[in-house]
């Protein structure tokens, strides 16, 4: 069993401070693809990658690659990772703790004879905080990289295209990033919980059992612009008061289905203080561990906000934006992390679920994925509070270093 270190954790801590230093804002981490400080982290932690014994590249889409390179890979290449980039006033242990740790929990096996090839990998752009397409890195290594998204543009009216052509990348080469499955061992994946289950039962580590779908949509809302003094309230169309009961609704309706459903944004449309709301748009995010649940939930929602308008005599419009299917992890490979929890926990693995994206998402279509999370403080984060202790790092290193012990069994 290899041992809980300390010193270990503590330069995989310093490191991350190291690392969140590359951002584009003073005092806050923000780092956006194929930006500047993406280049500069992505030096930084192929100068750590070379230091732990790794070969280092960076493939087509801007991923950064480190590998423990095998003498006798006679099975497929085993990949560690998770990526690199942040949201905006971000936390810094959110992606960066999980590539970090893999180069420390390979840097411990070297001049041990491994029958395969080990990678890590920082996925260069998991949370699509420049143009809002998200798991662009992982994508690429997938095969699903989408031509179109060359054209994505940023809040600067820059594209993908341009972007990547002044990072030094070439659009047409792309797909040299893309992985073959029949090449593959696995992807392992250490993250923190980003919520705050492993907290409240006092765990350190948990093993993850899937990841939840989601679906995203716009809702846009049109009655009539009135008079707010001079229009009664019978003979109103206020699209504010029907988007009101539509968000109203929203949360009954999650809490009955026992999903997750929320409105993260609500804008009303060329609003004044005297008034009737004519025009609001509201963005509801719905998300469950069950690819038919949130089907269904989807339906029954999206029709219970048609029957309100309806009452309301307002029109209302519905966008999917953004869609992806619930992933199970690998089953083997969750039984694996649990013994490797036990041995060196001394405790049975507690087994939990994601309810947020992740680049594992991708690695799926292409080999077994498997994922290991760290307790977080109160469960918060994408938020500067976000937080770790030093003994959960120092135990989820010692169960991911005993994965890799066992691996050559797979």
């Amino acid at each position: 069993m290899p041992a809980v270190s300390l010193e270990k954790a503590q330069r995989i801590m310093r490191r991350i401070d190291t690392l969140a230093q590359y951002s584009a804002m003073d005092g806050m981490v923000t780092r956006a693809y194929l930006t500047a400080q993406h280049k500069a982290a992505h030096q930084q932690l192929a100068e750590w990658m070379q230091q732990a014994g790794l070969q280092t590249w960076q493939d087509e889409v801007g991923n950064q690659w480190g590998r423990l390179v095998s003498a006798n890979p006679t099975q497929g290449t085993l990949i560690i990772g998770s990526h690199s980039d942040t949201v905006v006033n971000a936390g810094k242990y959110d992606g960066p703790l999980g590539v970090i740790m893999a180069i420390e929990a390979l840097a411990s096996l070297q001049g041990q004879a491994l029958p395969f090839h080990v990678d890590v990998v920082a996925f260069a752009d998991e949370e699509g905080t420049r143009f809002n397409t998200t798991l662009l890195g992982s994508s690429g290594v997938c095969g699903c990289w989408n031509p179109a998204w060359l054209d994505i543009v940023d809040a600067d009216g820059i594209s993908i295209g341009q972007a990547l052509a002044e990072f030094g990348l070439e659009a047409a080469a792309i797909g040299q990033a893309s992985r073959q499955a029949e090449s593959l061992k696995g992807y392992l994946e250490v993250h923190i919980e980003q919520g705050p289950m492993l907290e409240s039962l006092d765990l350190a580590v948990g093993v993850v059992t899937g990841i939840a779908g989601a679906k995203r949509y716009l809702i846009d809302i049109k009655g009539v612009a009135g008079h707010a003094g001079t229009v009664p309230l019978a003979l109103r169309h206020d699209a504010l008061c029907a988007a009101a009961e539509m968000i109203s609704c929203t949360e009954s309706f999650a809490q009955q289905q026992q999903i997750v459903a929320t409105v993260g944004k609500c804008q009303i449309r060329g609003g004044a203080v005297n008034v009737i709301p004519g025009n609001v748009q509201f963005s509801l995010d719905i998300r469950s561990q069950d690819q038919a649940q949130l089907e269904l939930c989807c339906q029954q929602l999206l029709e219970q906000y048609r029957t309100i308008a309806a009452a309301r005599a307002v029109t209302i419009n519905i966008e999917n934006i953004y869609q992806a299917s619930a992933v199970p992890c690998d089953a083997k490979l969750q039984a694996q992390w649990g013994e490797a929890v036990a041995a060196v926990t001394g405790k049975p693995a507690y087994y939990l679920s994601s309810g947020a994206g992740h680049d594992a998402m991708m690695m799926a279509n292409i080999t077994p994925m498997g994922m290991l999370f760290l307790r977080c403080e109160k469960g918060i984060s994408h938020n500067p509070r976000e937080n770790v202790q030093l003994d959960d790092v120092a135990v989820a290193l010692a169960c991911l270093i005993q994965m890799l012990h066992s691996a050559s069994a797979w």
